[in-house]
């Protein structure tokens, strides 16, 4: 017995309408007071990591915040709501609508600093019991960055249920290159590229932990050496050699079995989820931060003066769209 629409299409849009209303209701009653927006001007860190955010006036941001997100939940109800296959005008409207909604959210908003928290993460949850990095931790985790963060969130739900929505809602059979053997295929190039990457960007970090002067002045080298911020670059390198790692577990054995040596889990699945989650996020995360370097004039510099540190950052978003499209094609793959 086929199941009716709505059954099949889950918690996915209920859940993303329901994220998208309570951030927008906070967004409007941030417009009504004239408080509590933590964005462009009003971001304490301010300069870069105000992001194309900056370039909006405090007076616009509430509002504007608040009529995205408010319609988007709307879009995301439409979704829900829906009992048998809407016309195509219909669908057309609310995948083009729902689609912007999710991109601004996910990658305009977040900016770099949410990339740089992944980053440094590990290291600031490690070693906290310790005192290092000497670091303010009430600097670091800000309105402003949690509000990023749930932008963020709220992109990656909505787009997952447009995802799902547009799943249930197609006509015909599917493309061929959506077939789990031609996914095979291309996911494997796009995990490779996207596992290369990341490990360009560590080299550059690992070189400075060598003493190797690479997009750096000897002085600078000198500098961060003896303040102990190396450690710190080392610190993000090894974390992008991680990612890489587990992300060419999207085409591996491991990445769809856990492997023999896991206690309680050798053989067994991996969940889907487990694994198109947090590289969905990391994929978001990287765009928003290739937006926002991309924008900023000193990357731009740097560029033209051809830095060995900064040009590996110049293929970030080719590194967002490999990822992608490795973790769809995994996604494809486990869904068949």
């Amino acid at each position: 017995m086929t199941l009716p629409l709505r059954t099949r299409l889950g918690l996915a849009a209920p859940v993303a309408a329901a994220w998208l209303g309570v951030w927008g209701v906070l967004a409007l009653v941030s417009t009504l007071t004239g408080a509590g927006y933590p964005l462009g001007a009003n971001d304490p860190h301010g300069g870069d990591g105000a992001g194309l955010l900056g370039l909006v006036p405090v007076s616009v941001g509430p509002p504007l915040f608040a009529a995205v997100l408010l319609t988007g939940a709307v879009a995301a109800l439409a979704m829900a709501g829906t009992a048998v296959r809407p016309s195509r005008p219909l669908r057309l409207l609310i995948t083009g609508y729902a689609a912007t909604v999710a991109l601004a959210l996910a990658v305009v908003v977040p900016g770099m600093r949410v990339l740089a928290l992944l980053g440094y993460a590990p290291m600031l949850i490690v070693g906290a019991p310790f005192g290092w990095p000497p670091v303010d931790y009430a600097e670091i985790f800000t309105w402003p960055l949690f509000a990023r963060l749930a932008a963020l969130v709220g992109g990656m739900l909505l787009a997952g249920a447009l995802l799902r929505w547009r799943h249930w809602t197609a006509e015909g059979p599917a493309p061929g290159w959506a077939a789990p053997a031609s996914a095979a295929r291309w996911g494997r190039w796009a995990a490779w590229t996207a596992a290369a990457i990341p490990v360009l960007y560590a080299l550059t970090r690992f070189a400075w932990l060598a003493g190797i002067p690479l997009g750096l002045s000897r002085e600078k080298l000198a500098e961060i050496r003896a303040d102990g911020s190396v450690w710190a670059g080392a610190g993000l390198g090894a974390f992008a050699v991680v990612g890489a790692v587990l992300t060419l577990g999207l085409v591996a054995r491991w990445g769809e079995r856990f492997p023999r040596w896991l206690p309680g889990l050798a053989g067994r699945p991996v969940p889907v989820l487990l694994a198109v989650i947090p590289a969905g996020l990391v994929t978001l995360a990287v765009l928003a931060a290739s937006v926002d370097i991309l924008a900023a004039p000193r990357f731009l510099e740097l560029i033209r003066e051809v830095n060995s540190a900064a040009l590996p950052m110049l293929l970030w978003p080719v590194w967002a769209v490999a990822l992608a499209a490795a973790t769809y094609a995994y996604h494809l793959r486990r869904r068949a």
